[in-house]
């Protein structure tokens, strides 16, 4: 079919309506035709089945309960017998077979005489009990279903069974037989179909003068475009004195109101030469007409002349923006010079504050008299902007300029824009708002109508509202008002306030962005951190943990301290305290490295100088791979090198001794009871990375109360004080008041010391140290013979009966005799035991000897080997330490009532 430009048109490629609705209809009745064969299809299968099935059991059911069955299956030859009956009624009843087996399923009859005597196919232990059984099983001719029947004898006992199948082909065939008429319905309905569309066809050929739909298409497009684009006003008038149309040049021009189409000219409010003009239908060429303060030239034809309907259009051209334009050319420079200062001096830090109080200020001083940034709550939090809308919470941000008082909200006020105002309405969409004039009160006084009536009372009469819009969300919004400057804002003005605020949106996106990143980076670290204090009953503590320039829009960096608090064996606690060196997220991440480190060394219950060698070590090893990383990276980048400090310290409980050991970190401040306050002479270490310098350790014997302080040097040491003079600040602060609990110690130093924006972190951990009732504590002394193993258990109950845990008496002497014995078979003496009743029973058992028993699983004809095992059966958990002359194994047990225990224990100190 030819085109109407000449150009072939293909039939699954219709452009006409009609067209397409004839291939909708067609598709339409292919599908239905397609599905109503499935449904025919299916709805055949199940009834086939069904047949398939009935009829094979009714056949069975039939010949077994013929007269005479139980006799020839009790005759010597049943075959003989019941092979013809068989046959007979297999032809009769329309199925495939007949089979008659005896109760093993040996066959007596089938249609194919060299399958009688073999076993048949099929389940046949349902029938064999009385019932019935029915399955569709796929043969050599075919799918089928088969029945299998039980023949019952005078007893009521099964003497054979009866097998009747029907192939499902043989009940098929019903959908066949209704395909005809299936098709010749479809055939109609697309017979009507093509009639329709023809009919459909030629009406809208008739109604659209032969034009198609994409020539009427391109046309309406093409009219509508013209229209609205035009820098000219067009008026169509009908020949009753009606206006047709309308377009938004003349809407302007004329200031008509929206609903213009079908009212008459001398309704519309213009002047009465205008009207007149535009009702007359006269002729008329680049005719001046003054319209408000406006000049326009108006040129009017009839649409009758080209045989159209009888009226008029007119075009409307204004003259008065000519000239206008060269003092346009002067306000578009100072424009551009405006904002070409905003970018110099908006943004000038990555601090979301600070941007909003630089755009508040410029806009103040060089655009309007008052500016208020309001911002969304999830952007000063560095966050990602919710959805914009209404309800978004926002907050007062910046304010500038001479706000009268009583008038605007101060900064920090809470602000949600109500939707019933034009400002809350378009909010969402970006959208900026201008009141010209706010004493009109045309709606936006809804948001607070007290505070509106004082906002112009006070003389301000102007308002811009711009939305802070970056990458596609809505950040908060700019108000601009006018107060001092008589003139109110227009349109021009409003076009340089979006301009303005879009460059402030993306300076401000990019602080809140940087702001989230450090907050991201601060999160990870304090990650890294211990969250709470673990249960022990050795020191009572409290922390404090401060990042560099810490607060709401800090702009400081991740450092690497930290501090932690691991309980050890025995009641003992390690207390910790380290800084890596630099800043950053390498740093973080490398003090995340060192504290699993420690974790992991101080669970093998080392020493503090030779833990403080494995993390040596082990930071020199990071060094090295660093190093090998950035140098095989091919970009010239070299990784920062790693550098650490640590004072790792062992409180004993028990004892009050104390152990330390420090790698270039700063002394530890001592606290005594008495309110004296010194710095423990630690021997002085490396930093750790340095590698082959051995480290020494101190030992002190601390009093129950005294406070341990351990801190990094962030706190003693700023930009305008060095570390001596830092140290003795933190001792003169501490000392003289020892009825302090660690947490008002950890305040005071704080308060003594912490910079207004700390240039480093700042880790400080207080441990007040507690003692071990001796009551809790249980020792003896052992011989090295085997005979020394009963006393000693006995010794044990006693001291567990006391202490009212007599439940675990058993536990215990097992444990007991298990360690005690083998330090007596594989160790040197002399040995020692003691019990120790904490928040857990710990047993201990000391001697000289090196070697660490291991545990294993004994064979089951090895006579020992089973002892450890057992101990760590009972046992909630049990290791070695070594000493410095020898070894200890201990063990610990879960109370009943750990908490009670623990109250006892913490109770039993003096």
């Amino acid at each position: 079919m030819a085109g109407r430009y000449g150009r072939p048109r293909s039939v699954l490629r219709m452009r006409t309506v009609a067209g397409q609705v004839f291939l909708l209809q067609v598709a339409i009745v292919v599908l239905l035709v397609a599905a109503a064969i499935a449904a025919l299809v299916l709805q055949s299968g199940t009834d086939s089945e069904r047949e398939a099935r009935n009829r094979s059991v009714a056949v069975a059911q039939t010949f077994a309960n013929a007269p005479g069955i139980e006799a020839a299956l009790k005759s010597p030859d049943p075959t003989a017998v019941l092979q013809p009956r068989a046959q007979a009624a297999r032809r009769t009843s329309e199925v495939d077979f007949i089979v008659v087996m005896n109760t093993h399923g040996i066959r007596y009859t089938h249609p194919l005489t060299d399958r009688i005597g073999k076993k048949f196919v099929g389940t046949i232990g349902p029938a064999l009990a009385g019932g019935v059984v029915t399955e569709k099983i796929t043969g050599t001719i075919g799918p089928l279903v088969q029945a299998v029947v039980p023949v019952f004898g005078h007893g009521g006992k099964v003497v054979g069974l009866v097998s009747a199948g029907v192939t499902l082909s043989r009940v098929s065939g019903v959908v066949d037989d209704q395909f005809p008429l299936l098709f010749g319905a479809a055939a109609g309905v697309l017979l009507l179909t093509t009639g329709g569309t023809a009919l459909v066809s030629r009406r809208l050929r008739r109604q659209t003068h032969g034009l198609g739909p994409e020539e009427m298409t391109r046309m309406y497009e093409h009219h509508d475009a013209v229209l609205h684009a035009v820098r000219e006003g067009v008026i169509i008038v009908r020949g009753d004195g009606r206006l047709v149309l309308a377009n938004d040049e003349a809407r302007r021009l004329l200031a008509l109101p929206s609903d213009v189409e079908g009212r008459r000219v001398a309704d519309l409010g213009l002047d009465p030469d205008t009207a007149a003009l535009l009702e007359s239908g006269r002729v008329v060429t680049d005719e001046v007409h003054p319209v408000g303060e406006r000049l326009l030239a108006v040129n009017q034809r009839s649409t009758e002349r080209a045989g159209g309907p009888p009226g008029s259009v007119t075009t409307l051209r204004d003259t008065t923006e000519l000239r206008a334009l060269t003092g346009r050319a002067d306000i578009a420079r100072g424009r551009l010079k405006l904002l070409y200062d905003a970018g110099a001096e908006i943004g000038t830090t990555l601090d979301v504050v600070r941007t909003c109080e630089e755009l508040a200020r410029f806009g103040a001083e060089r655009f309007s008299d008052l500016v208020t940034v309001d911002l969304a709550v999830s952007v000063l939090n560095g966050e990602e902007p919710e959805v914009a809308g209404p309800a978004i919470e926002m907050r007062r941000t910046a304010v500038a300029g001479e706000v009268p008082e009583g008038s605007l909200h101060p900064v920090g006020k809470p602000m949600r824009f109500a939707p019933v105002t034009a400002l809350g309405s378009r909010l969402p969409s970006g959208e900026p708002v201008l009141e010209a004039d706010l004493a009109a009160f045309s709606g936006w006084q809804r948001q607070d109508p007290e505070r509106a009536r004082r906002i112009v009372a006070q003389g301000i009469h102007s308002l811009i509202a711009v939305p802070l819009r970056a990458r596609g969300v809505i950040l908060g919004v700019v108000l601009f008002w006018r107060s001092r400057t008589p003139e109110p804002f227009d349109e021009e003005d409003l076009s340089l306030a979006e301009e303005l605020v879009a460059r402030a949106a993306v300076s401000i996106d990019n602080a809140r962005r940087y702001t989230r990143e450090h907050t991201m980076a601060v999160t990870l670290q304090r990650s890294l951190l211990p969250r709470a204090l673990p249960d022990q009953n050795a020191v009572e503590a409290a922390f404090r943990y401060l990042p560099a320039q810490a607060g709401l829009g800090g702009l400081g960096g991740v450092g690497g301290d930290w501090f932690d608090i691991i309980p050890l064996p025995g009641t003992r606690v390690a207390l910790v305290v380290g800084d890596v060196v630099g800043h950053g997220l390498h740093a973080a991440a490398t003090m995340g490295r060192l504290r699993t480190a420690i974790h992991n060394f101080a669970n093998l219950d080392v020493p503090p100088d030779e833990l403080l060698w494995h993390l040596d070590e082990l930071v020199t090893r990071i060094d090295q791979d660093e190093g090998a990383g950035a140098g095989g990276g091919g970009d010239g980048a070299k990784a920062p090198v790693t550098g650490a400090t640590c004072l790792y310290a062992i409180y004993d409980p028990v004892t009050g001794a104390c152990t330390m050991a420090r790698a270039g970190h700063v002394q530890p401040l001592v606290l005594r009871p008495d309110g004296s306050a010194e710095f423990a002479e630690v021997p002085g270490g490396p930093p750790l990375g340095l590698g082959g310098m051995p480290f020494d350790t101190c030992r002190l014997e601390l009093p129950e109360g005294s406070r341990l302080v351990l801190y990094t040097d962030g706190l003693v040491e700023d930009r305008e004080r060095d570390i001596d003079t830092g140290m003795a600040l933190l001792r003169a602060a501490l000392r003289g008041r020892p009825e302090r609990t660690p947490e008002e110690t950890c305040e005071a130093a704080l308060d003594a010391l912490l910079p207004d924006r700390p240039a480093d972190d700042i880790a400080l951990l207080v441990a007040r140290t507690r003692c071990l009732d001796a009551g809790c504590v249980a020792e003896w002394d052992v011989a090295a013979d085997p005979s020394a193993v009963a006393p000693v258990r006995a010794a044990a109950v006693r001291k567990l009966t006391e202490w009212g845990l007599a439940e675990e008496a058993f536990t215990t002497e097992l444990i007991l005799s298990e360690l005690v014995t083998n330090a007596i078979r594989y160790a040197v003496g002399p040995i020692r035991v003691r019990l120790i009743h904490d928040r857990s029973l710990i047993c201990e058992v000391a001697d000289h000897s090196s070697t660490s028993p291991h545990l294993r699983h004994a064979a089951t004809t090895d006579e020992g080997g089973r002892g450890l095992f057992l101990i760590a059966q009972m046992a909630e958990r049990w290791g070695t330490r070594y000493t410095g002359d020898g070894k200890v194994i201990w063990t610990e047990q879960a109370l009943p009532d750990a908490d009670r225990a623990a109250e006892n224990s913490a109770g039993h100190a003096s």
